[in-house]
């Protein structure tokens, strides 16, 4: 495959009835077969009953089904789109991500956000105003530990090991925030998208810039959006645009199917759609 071509990603349902253990096998083993290069999976941990709308309340937890998945594929890399990091205590949660990277074979890709749902804040009895910084340690904090068998949090020194090669970290969200995390914390951008990718054009370079002005190098840049497969050339014609202004992971997100072989057949339809 072309270097310059971006990498294609689906997400699997780890939500509401399709979210079984049978499903989501089958939906991963369906994903890997058909060539996508990336498996993501979402994060909810608390949805009110008043918002059960697509899901039912039902939710797993990310790194939970993204460990499970690290022993049932081989290649494909297990994407978080994207991980709530403040509603997590970060020891502990940089212990689950370097149990799965190195379960996995290094296979983990880490979208990261700082959260919105302000009833999941108030469940887990987190302060929403302060999510900005609880995320910014915790970044700080995953930096930290993956560059160092022993480390010190909290005033105690402690080994972190296993010590896996680092996953990409990926930064959610909207500039500026979102792209001076990256630069300073992270490796690149996961934003959502719409119809409209040409305004990701500008950003995209901004963020370029930023890096190569820190020395970083060429960002990551992961964009979410509904690849058109059941029209071949309308998709290529996606795929050359985010190509274009420096896309290098392009996600089938929000995919809705009853069931496994629905699921089977829109992968193989992206599959064959993308040559």
């Amino acid at each position: 495959m072309n270097e310059n071509r971006p990498r294609i990603g689906i997400q699997v349902r780890t939500q509401g009835p399709q979210s079984t253990r049978d499903m989501i096998i089958d939906c991963a083993a369906a994903a890997e077969q058909n060539g996508f290069e990336e498996l993501y999976v979402v994060d909810h941990i608390a949805i009110p009953p008043d918002d059960l709308e697509g899901s039912d309340g039902r939710y797993l937890d990310p790194l939970s089904v993204l460990s499970f998945l690290a022993g049932l594929t081989e290649q494909i890399e297990l994407c978080t789109g994207v991980l709530v990091m403040p509603y997590r205590p970060i020891l502990p949660t940089a212990k689950v991500i370097a149990t799965a990277q190195e379960l996995s074979g290094n296979r983990l890709k880490l979208g990261v956000g700082v959260g919105w749902m302000e009833s999941e804040f108030k469940a887990l009895g987190i302060d929403r105003a302060r999510r900005g910084r609880i995320f910014d340690e915790g970044l700080e904090f995953i930096n930290r530990a993956f560059a160092s068998d022993q480390i010190s949090h909290n005033d105690q020194e402690f080994m972190f090991l296993p010590r896996p090669v680092k996953p990409p970290i990926l930064i959610g969200g909207t500039p500026p925030y979102a792209f001076d995390r990256a630069v300073k914390f992270g490796d690149g951008w996961i934003p959502m998208a719409g119809k409209n990718l040409e305004k990701f054009r500008n950003p995209i370079s901004e963020l370029q810039e930023r890096f190569a002005n820190a020395g970083r190098g060429k960002p990551q840049v992961a964009i979410f959006t509904r690849l058109a497969f059941e029209e071949p050339a309308i998709m290529a014609g996606q795929i050359q645009e985010m190509t274009d202004i420096g896309v290098s992971s392009i996600i089938h997100g929000g995919v809705r199917y009853r069931d496994a072989s629905e699921f089977s057949d829109i992968a193989e339809a992206i599959s064959s759609a993308r040559g």
